[in-house]
């Protein structure tokens, strides 16, 4: 990679780093404002400005939206007869896939380059795969925005694992067409490699499991209890949104063996578990951070 696209990369990522800074909970009221409670999904430029990025070309943030199920009955609706989907996102889950493999792989070459090839494969399978991708989906509650038909949604398409991590690689895709790979990279950074960063540098040291990431509750319980130090607890202080797009937010309080709770970390998704799991990665980074402090 030359120096000047170097420069840019390094640009482009702390520019994005700071749009995706933006509160959480702005956006998430500029979104119920918009929105009101109707049953449909939420408002797309929230969704954008959570992203970091404006589409010039928004159809194609539309169909990285849109499931087959909704696809399908549009189709039979206007046909009168079943009918194969059209202008869904399983062709952009596609693209998407080949450009998050080429991202992911880019930016592990350069933040471990003393890895070999087998540990790279492995680090990226774990960035890659469909649970973390799913991940993903929860942490920028993904599930408020896709465009779902009648029997979808009935049957609670918003949270299904496999539904977000497709939409996942769907947006990817729509931001690569819209911008380019400069478009789609700070994506994968902010939302992919960012908050795994943590994981992979133990497993490119050898001090975690090379290319699996940690389920963070997990991880948390065992760190406490190695440490000594007390124990976590869990406590929703809200919820907020209609029922089809509700949004937990979560304490994460330290419980010492003497003296009172401390507040480790905070967080707020689409579920509570996705909100737990994000309160409890939080906390396990500023402890390790602490551990390692001189």
């Amino acid at each position: 990679m030359s120096s000047r696209r170097a420069k840019q990369f390094k640009a482009g990522t702390k520019k994005s780093s700071a749009e995706a800074e933006l509160p959480l909970q702005k956006i998430l009221a500029k979104s119920a404002a918009q929105n009101g409670s109707r049953s449909q999904p939420a408002d797309l430029s929230a969704f954008q400005d959570l992203i970091g990025h404006r589409f010039r070309h928004l159809e194609l943030l539309d169909q990285a939206l849109t499931h087959s199920s909704l696809a399908y009955e549009a189709n039979s609706a206007q046909s009168g007869e079943p009918g194969p989907p059209t202008h869904d996102n399983e062709q952009l889950e596609f693209i998407g896939d080949a450009v998050l493999g080429l991202l992911v792989a880019e930016m592990l070459f350069r933040r471990f380059p003393h890895l070999q090839e087998g540990d790279l494969t492995r680090l990226r399978a774990s960035l890659v795969s469909r649970a973390n991708l799913s991940r993903v989906g929860e942490r920028i509650m993904l599930g408020l925005y896709l465009r779902l038909g009648r029997g979808e949604e009935r049957s609670g398409g918003r949270s299904k694992g496999a539904l977000l991590a497709n939409a996942v690689e769907a947006v990817l895709a729509a931001l690569y067409l819209d911008g380019g790979l400069e478009a789609a990279r700070p994506f994968v950074e902010n939302h992919i490699l960012a908050p795994a960063l943590a994981e992979l540098t133990e497993a490119a040291a050898g001090s975690g499991k090379a290319g699996v990431l940690e389920d963070a509750k997990s991880a948390l319980q065992e760190h406490l209890q190695s440490t000594g130090i007390g124990r976590a607890r869990y406590d929703v202080i809200s919820e907020s949104g209609p029922p089809h797009q509700r949004i937990f937010s979560v304490e994460l309080r330290l419980l010492p063996p003497s003296g009172k709770p401390r507040l480790l970390a905070s967080a707020a998704a689409g579920s509570k578990k996705a909100a737990q799991q994000e309160a409890a990665r939080l906390a396990l980074l500023q402890l390790r951070k602490v551990e390692s402090a001189p």
